[in-house]
């Protein structure tokens, strides 16, 4: 099990019970919510909505990662965060993490007072990404991809999925560690949807258990993804709700740790017992 980790005072108990991430997308073209919390005054009332509904962390994205998604310029991305940011950091005081694959965007933003970064390359587009986030100090995430969100979706051919994203991510928790990133603040991926096929995404959560070897905290971010629409015959992504429940509630009973979500009321009740059912042991306190 994972050493705990303090996050703006905040002990998260690897083990102990599941912490929900709240989706904040200020961006116009996520898949799901695109367009609807991109000005600043929208975006602070969604932060505060999620946190009173239960969420743990803030996950905040100015870079659409959907499928096709075209990269936007720095300069766009850090106009997007640093102004929802700006807002946003004062009037909550959870952890809040940047979704992010440029280290310039990583630094800013931490100096901008978030408290750690979520990579979906792991630090592979940004050469420079792992060594600012060991020079700030803050937690990251290690998501598993190939390609890039334009190409990933042709780029589904494995020889053994679970093999691949477990040696993947284990080269670039080797790399974060090189050079001076703390083994107990990464937290890791295994890239729901990134590169993955509907039944390449299914055998994610069936063998989710062989990624406990690499000895992180585990995120899943399944939420209202495309899978779960197949699975319905539901074309809308905000009336998979129940659908990424139950893919929740199956991430928890395989050891997640961590749920990234748009749907944070509902979730939360869902983790209550999904844990309760569960888990078995608590860790120490912080």
């Amino acid at each position: 099990m994972p050493s705990n980790l303090i996050i703006r005072e905040r002990c998260f108990e690897w083990g102990q019970r599941t912490y929900l991430m709240g989706i904040l997308n200020v961006t116009p073209d996520s898949f799901s919510d695109g367009g609807e919390f991109n000005t600043t005054s929208a975006a602070l009332v969604q932060a505060q909505a999620l946190v009173a509904a239960g969420a743990d962390i803030i996950d905040v994205g100015g870079q659409s990662t959907r499928p096709g998604a075209k990269q936007i310029t720095l300069e766009e991305e850090l106009h997007r965060v640093l102004s929802v940011l700006e807002v946003v950091r004062p009037s909550i005081s959870v952890p809040i993490s940047v979704d992010t694959t440029r280290a310039a965007v990583a630094r800013a933003s931490v100096e901008a007072g978030a408290d750690m970064i979520n990579d979906i390359s792991a630090g592979s587009f940004d050469s420079e990404m792992l060594p600012t986030v060991a020079d700030l100090g803050v937690p990251i995430i290690l998501m598993h991809i190939r390609g890039t969100p334009q190409t990933m979706q042709q780029m589904t051919d494995y020889q053994d999925l679970m093999a691949e994203i477990l040696s993947f991510l284990q080269k670039q928790i080797a790399a974060a560690t090189a050079v001076g990133i703390d083994a107990n603040k990464v937290i890791i991926d295994p890239g729901i949807g990134f590169a993955k096929n509907y039944e390449q995404n299914l055998e994610i959560f069936q063998r989710l258990p062989s990624l406990w070897a690499l000895d992180c905290p585990i995120l899943i971010g399944a939420s209202r993804k495309s899978f779960i629409g197949k699975i319905l015959n539901q074309p809308d992504p905000k009336a998979r709700v129940w659908g990424t429940a139950a893919a929740c509630c199956a991430a928890i009973a395989n050891g997640a740790d961590i749920l990234r979500v748009h749907d944070v009321q509902q979730m939360r009740d869902v983790s209550l017992v999904a844990d309760a059912i569960f888990r078995r042991t608590a860790q120490g306190e912080c």
